[in-house]
This record gives C-alpha cells, structure tokens and sequence, in this order.
C-alpha cells in the first residue's frame, strides 16, 4: 500500500471478551496461539492511544493512565513501537500517551485495548496504511487478544497452521448489530487484585505443567463451532451453557497449572453460583458468565432479564457495580481536537 506522510496519530480501540479462550502460544515469538478464539467487542469501554514520532536521539517516552510507565509495561510498549519502526525503515523515537475509561490489569482486556490502539496509532504515524487483517496481525505481537479488538462485534482469531504465522489473523464474524437483544452485565467486584504476572507469561506456564491443557485443546474446536452457530442462530439458550462450559474449563487448566492461577475472589465464585441457581430457577439457560485472567465477572443475558440480574448481582457482598455494554465497534481514528476524550468518568 502507498505510504502517506504523519508523524502522529490517535486511535480509540475497545477491550474484548473471549467467549472462546486463547491460553497458550506455539510460538512466542510470532505470538501464535495452540487455539482459535472467539470474543464479543464490548461497547463504551476504550482505550485512547496517541504515537507522536520525532527525530533525534533520546528514549521513547511512554505514560500509561498519567504515569510514566517502567519496567515490563514499557519494555512491552517499546518492543511494539520497534516493530513498527522496523516495518517503516524508521528510528525516530516515540512519544505514547494512553488511557483507559475503565479498570487496568484486572481481567478486564485492557491489554487488548491498549495494544490495538498503539499497534493503529504507531503504524498511522509513520503512514503504513496497514489494512485491518494485517493490523490485527500487528497488535499481536503486544498482546494477543489485541488482535481480536481491531474489529467489532463478534470477532474469530484464527491460530493458522503456517509455520511462519501468516495465516493467523482475526477477522469480524458478525457484526455489533446482529444481536441488538444481546447483553453483557459486567460484575466489578471490589478488591479485585492487580495481575501480578502477565498473561503471555501466566499461559506459558498452563501449557508446560497443567494436566487438563491437552484435552482443552482438543475440545475447542467443537466447543467453538458450537458457540459460531449459536451466535448466528442467536439461540441464548443454548449459547449461554456453552459459554460456561468454556469458562470453566478455562478455570480448570489455571488451577491445575504449578503454581496455581487462581484469578477469583469469593466474591466472584459467588457471582458465578448466583448464575447457576438463576438458571436453575428459570428451568432454562436465560444467562451465562465467563471471565478472562482476572477477578471480575461477565454475565451474558438478553435486554428483558438485565434489571433483574443486576438486581441479584447487586446483592452479593463485594460486587461494587455492575456495568451493562453490548457489542460494539472495533478500533477506529480519532480525529481531531473535539473528538470525545476516552476518559469520560466512572461507567455505570
């Protein structure tokens, strides 16, 4: 693609939901998952990522949410920004501001957020004119959920088979608008600890030392073809065992792991009883939770139960909030000075 000539550039990009888990990489360096995966793009939530780049010598400059990031996060963001540069031929250093509407390192994507808006920004800067496929490519290789948040709604990333990963990309299976009854009540439970270990580091250690990791990866494929049908049936009924279904063997393979991954307070163990027995009150699946690597909770539902499921998990000692979102859009340009800032206050 012809280059276009910007030195700086800001995009928004939003966090995802894995309804269908990637745990695992076959090759760290390519970033290639043992899995394909599937998530749902959530609405409201964003990151906001702005790449500046100048010439002359000095180090890149990267604030995270209003702190001048060190250590592994900035390590991170500057192996990202090398990439781009070595795509561009350029060694122009790099000023990043990011920011995010909504809780960091918590189980909440914002990896995959913050990476999507950087791998955009930094490869827009520097004129690359990437497409979406090869942007998701792109954002990867910072996180590998960040592939799927380029795009919106319902999002596939394909693991390839390719040896050199050029057939591992993510791509848009249904748009946010095919499912408007559809509903995530985002449980946010207080305390809900700060990852200490990062997931591309807590993953690897699930595919040497945890027992259940090889039956996991030999049901995926059917759990997710199971899952891609139900969403395009827009059948709840039966997506929403499926998604629990998935969850929990997730949970199981980061609990079997040396040392254990134990993500979950009591708090959220309880958010997830609370779904079974409302379940088991319906007589029939009216709703479904998942959670990533961390301790809060994602309640699928349809728009008629939400008042009520928030009523219940509102309930339950140690949930601070609930926050409803739908799916949304993928990553987009920010343009301009009067666009709506990312960092927009508390979500409710």
């Amino acid at each position: 693609m012809a280059r276009r000539e910007s030195r700086a550039a800001t995009w928004d990009a939003p966090p995802n939901i894995a309804l269908v888990k990637y745990w695992g990489v076959r090759d760290a360096a390519l970033g290639l998952p043992y899995n394909s995966s599937l998530s749902v793009t959530l609405d409201r939530m964003r990151s906001r990522t702005s790449v500046a780049f100048a010439d002359g010598p000095g180090p890149d400059e990267v604030v995270l949410n209003g702190a001048v990031a060190i250590g592994e996060p900035r390590r991170a963001v500057v192996a990202l920004l090398d990439r781009v540069r070595g795509l561009a031929g350029e060694t122009a250093r790099a000023t990043v501001r990011s920011e995010n509407n909504f809780p960091t390192a918590s189980g909440l994507a914002s990896s995959a957020s913050g990476f999507a808006a950087l791998a955009a920004a930094a490869s827009d800067a520097l004129g690359l004119g990437l497409s979406p496929r090869a942007l998701s490519q792109l954002a990867r290789f910072g996180s590998g959920s960040a592939s799927r948040s380029i795009f919106g709604g319902f999002v596939e990333w394909r693991a390839g088979t390719q040896e050199d990963g050029t057939d591992c990309y993510a791509h848009e299976v249904y748009p946010a608008r095919h499912w408007p009854a559809l509903r995530d009540v985002v449980a946010l439970v207080d305390r809900a600890p700060v990852k200490e270990v990062r997931s591309a580091v807590a993953m690897q250690s699930s595919v040497r030392t945890s027992p259940a990791y090889a039956g996991r990866i030999a049901a995926v494929p059917r759990r997710l073809a199971a899952i891609r049908r139900a969403i395009g049936r827009r059948d709840a009924a039966a997506l929403f065992p499926l998604v629990m279904e998935e969850c929990d063997d997730f949970r199981t393979v980061c609990e079997t792991t040396e040392p254990p991954l134990d993500y979950l307070t009591g708090t959220s163990r309880a958010i997830l009883a609370e779904v079974r027995t409302l379940n088991r009150e319906r007589g029939r699946p009216v709703a479904g939770y998942t959670h990533d690597a961390g301790a809060h909770v994602h309640v699928f539902t349809t728009a008629p139960l939400v008042p009520r499921l928030r009523r219940r998990l509102a309930a339950i000692p140690g949930v601070r909030s609930t926050l409803v979102v739908r799916p949304g859009p993928g990553a987009r340009r920010v343009r301009g000075p009067r666009s709506e800032p990312a960092r927009r206050g508390p979500l409710r």
